[in-house]
């Protein structure tokens, strides 16, 4: 069994308001020096074979339909080892 990691983020020309949000609430909570947050998604997709190239084109392709708008969103594929 292989776990495979989505991270979905707002690409960079795009608004984060809820990022924004968080960076300005962390001075108030005593955090300093984050002078920018960019808040994203991530799906961990447990696969029931190995995450060979074919396994990875698929988790690609559920990317692509349905975890990420790539309209304003990029995202990425790793394999957890």
């Amino acid at each position: 069994m292989a776990r495979v990691i989505v991270d979905v983020m707002l690409k960079p020309e795009i608004l984060d308001p809820q990022g924004q949000a968080i960076a300005r609430a962390l001075p108030r909570l005593g955090f300093s020096g984050v002078p920018a947050v960019r808040q994203g998604k991530r799906f961990e997709v447990e696969l029931d074979g190995p995450a060979d190239e074919a396994a990875l084109k698929e988790v690609r392709k559920m990317a692509e339909t349905l975890l990420a708008n790539t309209v304003i969103e990029d995202y990425t594929v790793r394999v957890e080892e």
